[in-house]
């Protein structure tokens, strides 16, 4: 078991933690369920999941995904034994990235309801809007946690300077405190995490939740030539990324998969949990195979120059 958050806090959960961007999307209701309970008997008790999740599918409004994760935990009589961490801040059509105190209160709300439970594990500021000052969303937060509907409250896609002010105004100001930052990180994107924010992470003793830890399949080993991006539910975001360096790093992953017989998207993954200021990555998956995956990470062991070789390829 990892630690999902670090200082004083107590909740611990499985090395990795499942994206539930897929409920709702490319796994219906029923297809959601039975992925569920299998990550479940895999013993992953952590859920991460999103108000907007999965607005951008045909004829969704955003709240699927949270809506079947909680129709779940009441048919299967299990939300103690889950941690459910959940974000608000991007656009539900409110017509932009909104992390105000009328804005948040409401989703905070909504996702009660749709979650079907009377707390939160994890609250985050899913986006910042840059001009909502830190006392009022920190002010917001305060509220629910001092009413315990929320435990403890996080941030995401933060630029390092709104990420300290943020943690300077609740040092100085006696408002709750993030105790965790996600960034995308992975072998393929390492800019956005490794630095300025890094350093904020550390100097605060954030726990760090990794997104995207696959890259969006780019890891996984199912992308190797153009027609399969093309027919890839995730072209833009692996058509962003797909170039000569990325396909240089899938070669070493895959390279070093060979040599363990285990799967791409395995060390890919031990990568990220190899990383000494990543608390737990957030994987997918839409198939029962795809976890064997999560079962190889949770027992690889890269070498120092497999370490070495990953590291310096994707520098």
């Amino acid at each position: 078991m990892n630690k999902l958050l670090l200082g004083k806090t107590i909740i611990k959960t499985s090395p990795i933690i499942f994206g539930g961007n897929v409920f709702g999307w490319t796994l219906n209701e029923k297809e959601s369920f039975e992925m569920l309970d299998l990550i479940s008997d895999l013993g992953i008790n952590c859920i991460d999941t999103a108000d907007v999740y999965s607005r951008w599918h045909d004829n969704n409004t955003g709240g699927e995904s949270e809506t079947i994760i909680g129709n779940w935990m009441k048919s299967r009589g299990n939300r103690k034994k889950m941690i459910i961490c959940t974000k608000a801040g991007m656009d539900m059509g409110q017509g932009g990235v909104d992390i105000s105190e009328s804005h948040m209160r409401k989703s905070i709300e909504d996702s009660l309801k749709r979650l079907q439970t009377d707390y939160i594990d994890l609250f985050y500021a899913h986006k910042d809007d840059e001009k909502t000052a830190p006392e009022e969303t920190l002010g917001v937060f305060k509220e629910y946690m001092d009413d315990r509907k929320i435990r403890y409250i996080g941030a995401s896609n933060f630029s390092a300077e709104r990420l300290r002010a943020f943690m300077e105004t609740s040092r100085k100001n006696e408002l709750p405190a993030f105790t965790v930052f996600q960034p995308e990180y992975n072998l393929i994107e390492r800019n956005q995490y490794e630095g300025a924010i890094e350093d904020v992470c550390k100097e605060y003793r954030l726990g760090v939740v990794s997104y995207f830890s696959l890259a969006s399949g780019l890891l996984s080993g199912k992308y190797k030539t153009e027609a399969d991006i093309e027919n890839s539910s995730r072209s833009s975001y692996v058509k962003k990324h797909w170039n000569q360096k990325t396909k240089d790093i899938i070669d070493a992953v895959q390279t070093i998969a060979n040599t363990h017989k285990v799967t791409p998207a395995a060390v890919a993954l031990t990568w990220v949990l190899h990383s000494p200021t990543v608390t737990a990555p957030i994987v997918s998956a839409t198939k029962k195979e795809h976890l064997q995956s999560f079962r190889e990470a949770s027992l690889l062991e890269l070498t120092r120059l497999e370490m070495k070789t990953l590291n310096e390829i994707s520098s």
